[in-house]
């Protein structure tokens, strides 16, 4: 596996920047956030584009997947969502997934993730699914032609939580094109023990976010080594299934010390990678 750190906890710093703290840090990856500050894609020109191509050979760092979760250029962190009621708001998180599926695809990486769904809205969890389910189908031509994976990644309290609720979901989809974003600190915020679910779903995971979380299982990140998940296990699990991408280190939550972050979060995982 190979080790990279979100942008989301540079929303302070330029993209440029971000790139150049979390090379030097030793990360072999960034994690792009496909939103303001950094990457929202209708604000990138030609040229947006080809500089951040070139930071990113200049500090020989990789993409380790487009973060088209958070949508703050016209929302918030969970809204406009696939579930919206108004159709004009769902079709604005259609319309800007397109275009982070154009963004991944121009720059090289193979994976962006979205929410799962969104905030429950009030209305049946049958027809949030199927909503949801509509969204990511047109989806599906724009990402098979850009060769770009799309994944999902459960979050607690949004319309897919937990594991059973992405089992039931995700056989719905092409496994071609739709995949699992892992986040380690979600699943155990459910209840869920990610060493486990790790073997059970190693078909579907085509990345991973890494966060700590407190044993009271709120869903605050923390810093790696710092909370109640057994990250040394988690690690050993991911190694022993072949996985041979990247693990993001999620940190959002350390906006006010991102570059210190960073660094911390290198040096514990270098200590107990397998």
């Amino acid at each position: 596996m190979k080790l990279a750190f979100s942008s989301n906890a540079f929303r302070r710093y330029t993209l440029a920047d971000a790139i150049r703290i979390i090379a030097s840090a030793g990360f072999q990856g960034i994690e792009i956030m496909a939103d303001v500050p950094h990457a929202y894609p209708p604000h990138l020109s030609d040229n947006d584009i080809l500089e951040i191509l070139r930071t990113l050979e200049e500090n020989r760092l990789e993409i380790s997947n487009i973060n088209a979760f958070m949508l703050h250029a016209i929302g918030d962190t969970y809204h406009p969502s696939w579930t919206e009621k108004d159709p004009v708001l769902r079709q604005m998180r259609v319309e800007y997934t397109l275009g982070c599926i154009d963004l991944a695809n121009r720059l090289g990486a193979a994976t962006l993730s979205t929410e799962p769904g969104g905030p429950m809205t009030g209305g049946s969890r049958q027809e949030e699914l199927r909503l949801f389910f509509d969204g990511l189908e047109k989806m599906k031509p724009r990402a098979q032609t850009k060769g770009v994976r799309i994944l999902i990644e459960p979050e607690p309290g949004l319309l897919i939580e937990n594991s059973r609720e992405f089992r039931e979901f995700f056989q719905w989809l092409d496994p071609a094109v739709f995949g699992l974003n892992f986040d380690i600190g979600h699943f155990f915020c459910v209840g869920e023990d990610p060493v486990r679910l790790i073997r059970e779903l190693k078909e579907c995971i085509h990345h991973f976010h890494l966060e700590d979380i407190a044993a009271s299982r709120e869903h605050h990140h923390l810093m790696p080594g710092q909370g109640a998940i057994d990250l040394p296990r988690v690690l050993e699990a991911i190694d022993s299934i072949g996985y041979s991408g990247f693990v993001t280190v999620e940190l959002y939550t350390y906006e006010d010390h991102a570059q210190e972050a960073t660094e911390q979060a290198f040096a514990y995982l270098q200590r107990i990678m397998p």
